[in-house]
């Protein structure tokens, strides 16, 4: 095969790279025998961020070596690998990872193989939960509005069956379009919601739970970094009338279907790709982030200690890693969480953060977040009883 790089692919001696599928980013910068250099494609990013998702064809029987340019984008447990076309994933470890590349021996006969920062969510994943998951029949879904590129913005409901509406819950995702593993968590609370548990069968009776699964539905399916996008990214454009559809819309959506009661507004999101070292904003933690208002703030903290109080599952949450307004870094307003907190009921509002691989030691996987997501359900239920009580 004779040689070509073209920047987003390359081919040389039998191996092709690419990301020419749904989520895919990389930019190539060349193959040289083994070695293969190359680096996240920052695209429209105004900074440096870590995102990256492409496939080897061709190598089958041979070791590669993927040497990143620049700053290290390989997480704290290495890549994750797939070689079943993107349908399962799994963490590479970090054994043959060394600071900014990675090597791989590919097994005979497997002539595709994909490796990206952190397991991929794509628009594929949740319509499999919707085929796949049990009771998930009870989940409502409608169209939010087109996004700029022609995709169809999708949300999620569950209407209670009570006429009296106990709590209304909002949880966003996805507006920073790589952050992917707070959509397992979001599939975990609805798991919970339509479980045959006592969470699922109270939560619904008793309240309505509005979801929207991509904020950025564009930038999730080309494979955007999404953070800190020119001019500004989704979660900044909580102000003024906005210049995205997906934002204009949930502004409009949100405060005609809370009718001025929302209970509690979660927008989910991950940090940055490694590090911290104890309190606040440890990378490695779950943990929350809050808004200017105090009294917002407060409540949040009550679902926080229910949430630390009541947890199963493998990941834990501390309230020792939350970032309250003002610390460290959390001193900007604007945000989905700051307007969430705005909206009548006097809800408990805050953006969660969720580490993309390590969290306090115990790895992060899509089963682990979903059993995580399970416990924040569960919370809710607690929260919501206790308010009313």
């Amino acid at each position: 095969m004779s040689e070509t790089n073209d920047g987003t692919s390359a081919a040389h001696g039998g191996i092709r790279i690419d990301a020419d599928y749904p989520g895919g980013n990389i930019l190539v910068e060349g193959i040289e025998g083994d070695l293969v250099r190359l680096h996240p494609d920052l695209r429209d990013t105004t900074t440096w961020w870590f995102y990256w998702n492409f496939r080897v064809r061709g190598a089958a029987g041979r070791t590669l070596r993927f040497v990143f340019s620049g700053q290290n984008p390989i997480g704290v447990r290495g890549p994750a690998v797939s070689t079943d076309g993107g349908a399962s994933w799994a963490w590479l470890g970090t054994d043959t990872v060394d600071e900014g590349s990675f090597w791989y021996a590919f097994p005979p006969g497997c002539d595709e193989v994909r490796f990206a920062f952190t397991y991929p969510y794509l628009e594929a994943d949740l319509q499999r939960f919707l085929e796949t998951c049990p009771g998930a029949g009870r989940i409502e879904k409608g169209e939010l509005c087109v996004s700029r590129g022609g995709r169809s913005v999708e949300w999620l409901q569950l209407r209670p069956r009570r006429e009296k509406v106990r709590g209304r819950i909002v949880l966003l995702c996805r507006h920073h379009a790589c952050e992917s593993m707070a959509s397992f968590m979001l599939e975990g609370v609805l798991q919970a919601a339509v479980s045959n548990t006592r969470d699922g069968r109270w939560l619904r009776r008793n309240v309505a739970i509005l979801a929207v699964p991509f904020m950025d539905k564009d930038g999730v399916e080309q494979g955007d970094q999404g953070k800190n996008r020119a001019p500004h990214d989704h979660n900044r454009d909580y102000i003024e009338e906005g210049i995205y559809p997906e934002v204009r819309a949930v502004r409009e959506l949100i405060p005609r279907w809370a009718q001025g009661a929302l209970s509690i507004g979660l927008d989910l999101h991950c940090p940055w790709i490694r590090g911290g070292s104890g309190k606040p904003s440890d990378n490695e933690q779950v943990f929350f982030v809050g808004g200017p208002n105090p009294e917002t703030w407060a409540r949040t903290q009550v679902l926080a200690s229910l949430l630390e109080a009541e947890q199963r599952g493998p990941i834990v949450y501390s309230p020792r890693y939350d970032v309250p307004y003002g610390v460290e870094w959390n001193k900007s307003t604007g945000t989905c969480g700051d307007w969430l907190g705005t909206l009548g009921g006097g809800p408990a509002a805050a953006t969660i953060e969720f580490p993309y691989a390590n969290a306090g030691g115990t790895a992060v996987t899509p089963e682990a977040a979903r059993l995580f997501g399970r416990d924040l359900a569960h919370a809710f239920r607690r929260y919501l009883e206790l308010r009313d009580s």
